[in-house]
């Protein structure tokens, strides 16, 4: 996620935010990754699809493990809203 978040910064999320609205392009959010549950990952949404899925990038692609390598997430694969960081 550089430039936004640099590599031992650390975020503080609404793990509630999505319980009642739908993410929007350009949140940065918490998400477990689809094909490999246990690695959560903070990317920012890129697209809404039909559906109710989400495409995720990293702010710096040519570094960034996203929706291009696993697909698209479900809501339910979001933890949460960042809306803190900490460097």
């Amino acid at each position: 996620m550089i430039p936004t978040l640099a590599p031992g910064d650390e975020v503080l999320f609404d793990a509630r935010a999505y319980k009642k609205q739908d993410p929007v392009v350009g949140d940065i959010v918490v998400a477990r990754r689809p094909d490999r549950r246990e690695v959560v990952l903070v990317k920012r949404v890129a697209a809404q699809l039909d559906g109710a899925r989400y495409v995720l990038k990293g702010d710096n692609p040519t570094a960034s493990t996203d929706s291009r390598s696993f697909g698209t997430v479900t809501k339910e694969d979001l933890l949460g809203k960042v809306t803190s960081r900490f460097a």
